[in-house]
């Protein structure tokens, strides 16, 4: 049995009518690109989700600011934080197809280390080993032989 909270998991690209779209200069109009309808940074500040605990966004520009203010910009990752995930994994840039798949194979990987139970019928994961997961993923990026552009792109905000 694996018992899960909220989780979030987002990976597409951000092209227009790809995945998300983001909007540097309006922010707020950053989106991502659902099946029947975009869902709106501003609708995501807007929820409230106090179980939400990890989101994964493994899409282009998912976590990016702008040149002048980086560290206050408003992102689609600060706007699930915002929402109430307690973790976020995004990407500052445009990737390759191969990035994500990669990273997030060795990121739950480590998030669903263990087992608990006599027969191996549950499985703990823990929202606050995101980073961890992410460091260590990113190293097995390095030890690949991945450009430094691949396994310098994701970024952990939250617990």
């Amino acid at each position: 049995m694996v018992r899960f909270r909220v989780r979030f998991g987002f990976s597409r690209f951000g092209e227009p009518d790809s995945g998300i779209t983001t909007h540097i200069n309006e922010p707020f109009q950053s989106r991502f690109h659902l099946v029947d309808q975009p869902l709106h940074l501003s609708d995501i500040i807007q929820a409230h989700l106090p179980s939400a605990e990890l989101a994964f966004l493994a899409a282009c520009h998912s976590a990016a600011g702008d040149n002048k203010t980086p560290d206050e910009f408003i992102h689609l990752a600060a706007g699930l934080q915002f929402s109430g995930f307690k973790s976020v994994i995004g990407t500052l840039y445009k990737m390759p197809d191969t990035d994500g798949p990669t990273i997030a194979e060795e990121v739950y990987k480590y998030m669903f280390r263990r087992v608990r139970g006599e027969n191996g019928d549950g499985i703990l994961v823990d929202y606050r080993d995101a980073a961890v997961a992410l460091n260590r993923a990113t190293r097995v990026l390095k030890e690949k032989g991945f450009s430094i552009d691949s396994w310098i792109n994701f970024v952990h905000i939250g617990a």
